[in-house]
């Protein structure tokens, strides 16, 4: 067998997350249009006959302005340690700009093996594609693949860069697993991403979820207890909705994912929390997991 491990980096929303799904084939990671949707490394697992790649997806790098911003960015790189190579992702629709160029520097400083994946090329024109390509070529890594993650577009080729970087090696997860994040995890990311697409523009990074229990009832019943953390009073009230709408139904949307999920029946219950300022305080961060 052939495997290995590939990190997959870029600035805020470029659609990784939507790539490393569609790469995998499976939902590994949640999507939302808000900038630094993914907050942990994810690994999502691809099996073929006789090789497995393991794909991870890390929180996008940005400059960081909290405590919560440094965690992130010390993921992304922690992650270059332990990959065969990396999918360095830029979109299609935006000029290169100084965040991606300290990306390729810091790639470069590492020696990286680095395909560059221009996403987005279904929503992109022509030229800006192609200016991309050309501007991006001057770094010189190992290929460069315009794909539409969302349409499929390119992923093949993709993958067909990516087969030559693997080496002999052990299957390093069963066949049948997809992700590597714990049933609490995946279940809390499933929450924020319901909440994530309705909420308004200030409130998507002041949100946390973190669930708390999951037990099966003795009716086959899977009992998922969460708690959406807040920065501010004001917040609560936003998250929860007037008379509880909006809280009812991101609790619908999601229990239908995690019912997906388990595999049968699911009763969510989500509570809201003030935790003041949580971004920013190290203690709280470390409680909530990150």
């Amino acid at each position: 067998m052939r495997s290995g491990f590939i990190s997959v980096v870029g600035r805020p929303n470029v659609g990784k997350s939507t790539l490393v799904n569609a790469l995998v084939g499976e939902k590994v990671a949640i999507t939302s249009p808000r900038p630094q949707t993914t907050r942990n490394t994810i690994r999502g697992i691809r099996n073929e006959r006789d090789t497995q790649i393991v794909f991870v997806d890390t929180p996008g790098l940005h400059k960081p302005r909290t405590a919560l911003g440094n965690r992130l960015n010390r993921l992304v790189y922690g992650s270059l340690e332990e990959t065969d190579g990396v999918l360095l992702v830029l979109d299609a629709t935006q000029n290169i700009g100084p965040g991606d160029r300290r990306i390729a520097e810091r790639l470069r400083e590492a020696r990286a093996t680095v395909i560059v994946v221009i996403n987005k090329i279904d929503i992109a024109k022509k030229d800006r594609i192609l200016e991309q390509l050309g501007e991006a070529s001057e770094w010189e890594f190992l290929a460069y693949v315009p794909v539409s993650a969302r349409d499929g577009d390119g992923l093949d080729l993709v993958l067909s860069e990516i087969e030559p970087l693997l080496e002999e090696g052990p299957q390093f997860f069963p066949t049948d697993v997809h992700m590597d994040q714990p049933e609490k995890i995946y279940a809390a990311e499933l929450i924020r991403e319901k909440f994530l697409r309705r909420l308004r523009e200030e409130l998507p990074h002041s949100l946390a979820i973190l669930v708390d229990e999951i037990t099966v009832r003795d009716n086959g019943t899977t009992y998922v207890a969460a708690t959406a953390y807040v920065e501010r009073k004001s917040q609560k009230g936003i998250v929860i909705g007037k008379g509880g709408v909006q809280l009812r139904d991101v609790g619908a949307e999601a229990r239908e994912d995690l019912e997906r999920f388990f595999g049968g029946s699911v009763f969510l219950d989500i509570h809201v929390r003030v935790e003041d300022d949580w971004q920013r305080r190290d203690d709280t961060l470390d409680r909530l997991g990150f």
